[in-house]
């Protein structure tokens, strides 16, 4: 049957960054789908709620508590992953971010770390997975953002980062087609308790005043395009990157 094609029935996903957010909606959705889920982020009492109540769906769920900037932690993840449920089919590298910055008050420590957390921990995750996601015939789903194509202030540094987890997710697909498929989301303004914390009432209205949907994303979005792109129905897909972002052309920072 079509729908048989979005399910995720038997497979094993590991979603860095998901003790909240993004990461724990595709996280729960996977789950939903059929997958059994490994919840990957460095607040413990987070993932594991999140794979308790994963469990609910019927499916198999763990918390791995790990810093994706550590190579011994995301080599851990992984050996924990093959010891409980023996496989790897699908990877989502959530785990990111980085505040806006001055250029003038950005020093090369900072620039390098949010690299490091964006993007480089990405490559070393998918390089680890690389034999398990070979064997399954796997696929790898990397969270870019729109801040890696628009033009805004104050985002030379997550901007810059972001369009590079972008392209390496084109790289990524050319360099492992036709065994392992590489796709990315690009979020646009997704209202997560991150930004709730960050602006007031009155910003908000404004962000989604200047959305061309006149409302800013939620989390089960981006993990709606999650399920599609690990799921059968995506098999044709890869180093595709896909816009999730309420039409938006242009920034909608409300400064």
């Amino acid at each position: 049957m079509l729908a048989d094609k979005f399910g995720l029935d038997g497979k094993v996903a590991i979603v860095t960054g998901s003790g909240k957010g993004i990461g724990r909606s595709i996280g729960l959705a996977f789950a939903e789908a059929g997958a059994n889920v490994v919840f990957a982020a460095r607040t413990a009492q987070d993932i594991q709620a999140n794979a308790e109540a994963a469990r609910g769906f019927g499916v198999k769920a763990s918390a791995v508590p790990s810093d994706v900037t550590d190579d011994n932690q995301l080599q851990g993840l992984v050996d924990r992953t093959i010891q409980e449920l023996g496989r790897i089919d699908i990877v989502v590298n959530n785990a990111g971010g980085s505040a806006p910055n001055q250029v003038g008050k950005t020093s090369r420590r900072r620039f390098n770390a949010a690299f490091d957390f964006n993007v480089t921990a990405g490559f070393v995750l998918v390089r680890i997975c690389l034999p398990y996601l070979k064997e399954s015939k796997g696929c790898v789903i990397n969270i870019s953002s729109a801040a890696g194509r628009i033009v805004q202030p104050n985002f030379s540094v997550y901007g810059a980062a972001k369009a590079a987890v972008t392209h390496l997710t084109k790289l990524l697909a050319a360099d492992l087609a036709p065994d392992v498929r590489v796709n990315g989301i690009a979020p646009g303004s997704i209202l997560t308790d991150s930004l709730r914390s960050l602006l007031d009432d009155n910003q908000l209205q404004q962000m989604c005043d200047l959305t061309p949907m006149k409302r800013l994303g939620e989390p089960e979005d981006i993990a709606l395009a999650a399920v599609y792109l690990a799921s059968p129905a995506a098999n044709w897909v890869t180093g595709k990157v896909m816009e999730v972002d309420g039409g938006m052309t242009k920034t909608n920072m409300p400064f």
